[in-house]
């Protein structure tokens, strides 16, 4: 059983996210809410939620403030925004959850789902919120640091960093510049999603290349040469696609 707390400025956010998770969240069984962070944080001394729902983009105190008062939050925090494409990059690249508003039902549900399947991460939380911090922090999201969690713990990286992901079944292969290989439990499709803004090119069904990192193409469009030596394969399919994205002709 799980208890939580709303914090949004707007009182009817606050209202129909509480109605939402009464009819559609049953393993909720307490729901409080405030409007402010420093209400939170006066009413986070006495009150100890599994989860918080909170706001990011509120009047006089950011959201994301809620996150430096903490050194070690019992509580996972799922944001919640309109569309504001900065914060949610920044959240994503975090390995964090939100929900866009209005809020969908299903939506909600599944992030609920997810904060009580994934307690093996909980001792990462810290870890994951700094790194929002500075992110938020940061004037370019192609200076964010990304967060992916693996088997081993959590991964702290830039986007140049990584040379090459490379599929593994519902798996992903990760290959960092000057660092060994590791394995994330996401799809290599997840993170091509995430990277789309970035110069990455899908060589292969099972491969995507940092563009940054590539040195040459073979003379026969076969394969690539990365900066760390690697050949990363070019289907037949992708040729045309890859030689576009390299602007050769």
């Amino acid at each position: 059983m799980v208890k939580v707390l709303i914090i949004d400025d707007e009182p009817k956010a606050r209202t129909v996210l509480h109605h939402f998770i009464r009819d559609f969240v049953p393993e909720i069984t307490e729901v409080r809410q405030v409007g402010s962070v420093r209400e939170a944080e006066n009413m986070l001394k006495y009150y100890r939620p599994g989860i918080i729902f909170l706001d990011v983009e509120m009047p006089h105190q950011s959201g994301f403030e809620l996150l430096s008062s903490n050194e070690n939050p019992p509580y996972d925090i799922i944001f919640t925004t309109a569309y504001n494409q900065y914060a949610i990059q920044a959240i994503r690249f975090s390995a964090l959850d939100y929900l866009l508003k209005p809020v969908d039902p299903d939506d909600l549900r599944a992030a609920v789902h997810r904060h009580m399947n994934r307690q093996e991460f909980a001792k990462h939380k810290k870890q994951l919120y700094n790194n929002l911090v500075n992110n938020i922090e940061k004037k370019e999201i192609k200076d964010f640091k990304l967060a992916v969690p693996s088997s081993e713990g959590v991964y702290f990286f830039s986007i140049y960093e990584i040379l090459r992901l490379e599929a593994d079944r519902n798996y992903t292969v990760i290959h960092l510049e000057g660092k060994r290989p590791f394995v994330a439990s996401k799809t290599l499709k997840h993170f091509e999603e995430m990277l789309d803004q970035f110069k990455f090119i899908r060589t292969h069904k099972s491969h995507l290349v940092n563009a940054a990192h590539i040195v040459r193409i073979s003379n026969n469009n076969e394969y690539l040469i990365l900066t760390d030596g690697s050949r990363v394969e070019v289907s037949r399919r992708k040729k045309d696609e890859v030689q576009q994205n390299l602007n050769i002709r």
